[in-house]
């Protein structure tokens, strides 16, 4: 009798088990079910604090292979020379001396365009009848690579202070450093063409024009070395028409106006003007020596002059002012622009401290037109008082 009672307990206790655990099987689907439609309705935005009110379309994620608009990153610098107490800098310090402060400004942008107005030859026997007349070592291309320079312009007042032979050498020493160069050529027909460029998408296309040439006989001609010579604005309009096509960008870098004026003469307002009406995006200028403003034209911006870069050092204080101009243009032509604020040293660059650089900042805003400069150097257009 005991031993059937004992038996009785037992079956008793195992159906309490199984029924214990079929009942936490039960609970644990049941979690496990919950649990699994609640992730489904936070992953879906249905119960979150963004959840959209009733008859709103939720707004979806974006689509990962849609980027933002293509940017080139340019750098313009005024005008080099490599000759006289720079060349002896040069020699007691290197050739890579004048960029120290710098190449790393060069080296991080996409493309970097400077002024060349010294002839790159060691021929010494053709120099011009003129009262400058420059001359540098072959050493100063390898340097200027070495310095992130990808592309000079020669369309200026000295680059045949030394004749077509001088000429002749300089384009063959830039060629053997890999140094693109505009505004000058063989012939004509290479003087006033573009030098097409591709980064990140975007082409672009440079011109180099000269509106201060000391002779007719540095122009460029049929089959005859010179200069991109723009006194009759007709050659480079018609050059930077016919590039519309072929480039999402067109950049003109020209050299024109009265040394150490702070304003830009009538012609420099007009050639900028026809630069632009002919299609071009950005107009940089050099040659004045000294900083000069910026203006906005047809949604295009214009930089008067850059100043000296890596210069010899006058009793002119404003001729010490210089800048790195950088451009930041999209495909459609639409460019934003910085000043960063330099000294040029004796064959030097050299950024200005706080104060100094707060003080140039102010001064080009004031030289400008219908413009504010921002305390980082940006440059934005404000509407005139006749707008």
């Amino acid at each position: 009798m005991y031993s059937t009672r004992t038996e009785r307990l037992r079956a008793k206790r195992r159906r309490t088990r199984k029924l214990l655990t079929l009942l936490l099987s039960t609970i644990v689907f049941t979690l496990a079910v919950l649990a699994a439609c609640l992730l489904y309705i936070m992953g879906k935005g249905i119960w979150s604090n963004e959840a959209k009110p009733p008859n709103q379309p939720v707004q979806q994620e974006p689509d990962a292979a849609i980027t933002p608009p293509s940017v080139v990153h340019l750098s313009f610098v005024g005008d080099m020379i490599f000759s006289g107490h720079v060349e002896a800098r040069l020699m007691e310090n290197g050739f890579d001396f004048p960029y120290a402060h710098v190449y790393r400004l060069f080296q991080q942008d996409d493309y970097t365009i400077a002024n060349l107005e010294t002839p790159i030859t060691e021929n010494g026997k053709t120099a011009a009848n003129k009262q400058y007349v420059f001359k540098a070592a072959p050493e100063v291309a390898p340097a200027m690579k070495r310095a992130g320079i990808d592309l000079v312009n020669l369309a200026n007042n000295h680059s045949m202070d030394h004749g077509e032979s001088g000429l002749l050498d300089t384009f063959r020493i830039l060629d053997e450093h890999e140094l693109r160069y505009m505004g000058a050529g063989r012939d004509a027909e290479q003087a006033y063409a573009p030098v097409y460029v591709e980064r990140n998408g975007i082409r672009l296309a440079f011109f180099g024009f000269s509106r201060v040439v000391p002779e007719v006989s540095w122009y460029a001609g049929n089959n005859k070395p010179g200069i991109a010579a723009s006194y009759d604005p007709s050659k480079a309009v018609d050059a930077i028409k016919r590039a519309r096509n072929q480039a999402d960008l067109i950049i003109v870098v020209v050299h024109w106006g009265k040394e150490r004026e702070d304003y830009p003469v009538d012609h420099q307002i007009e050639l900028s003007r026809s630069y632009i009406e002919a299609g071009a995006d950005l107009v940089v200028g050099g040659h004045p020596h000294v900083l000069q403003g910026f203006e906005a034209y047809r949604n295009k911006w214009i930089a008067y002059s850059l100043g000296n870069f890596i210069f010899t050092r006058s009793h002119e204080p404003k001729t010490w002012e210089t800048m790195i101009l950088q451009a930041s243009c999209t495909k459609d032509g639409d460019c934003q622009l910085r000043m960063l604020p330099h000294h040029a040293e004796l064959g030097q660059a050299v950024p200005m401290d706080e104060e100094n650089g707060q003080n140039l900042i102010k001064r080009i805003e004031s030289l400008s037109k219908d413009v504010r400069i921002l305390p980082d150097g940006r440059v934005t257009s404000v509407p005139s008082e006749r707008d």
